[in-house]
């Protein structure tokens, strides 16, 4: 069963919607709520976006955006387990992937 947890398959849905997307860590401790990070729009945007698992704030599974306030002010955070609602958030927020890396 695919989920949105699964870093390969949110990475893949991201993709197959035009995003660029580029991994960057996946090997957090066992007693961290984080599971991977990923950039979405690397060069761009540059937003990035880390899957947290049972947060005691939250008291939820969601997805943490952060890019240093350029589009999103602090730590946007998503509870969802659909891609569709997901991309929804990222076009509200101006993240619409309407630029290639730089250098391409």
């Amino acid at each position: 069963m695919n989920k949105l947890s699964t870093q390969g398959y949110f990475i893949k849905r991201l993709k197959d919607s035009g995003y660029v997307v580029d991994r960057i860590f996946d090997h957090y401790s066992e007693i961290d709520c984080r599971c991977w990070t990923i950039m979405i729009d690397p060069g761009n945007t540059s937003v990035f976006c880390t899957y947290i698992e049972n947060d005691k704030e939250i008291g939820n599974n969601y997805f943490e955006l952060y890019d240093c306030n350029r589009f999103i002010n602090g730590r946007f955070k998503i509870v969802t387990e659909s891609m569709e609602v997901f991309i929804k958030f990222l076009n509200k927020l101006n993240i619409i992937n309407k630029f290639s890396k730089k250098g391409e």
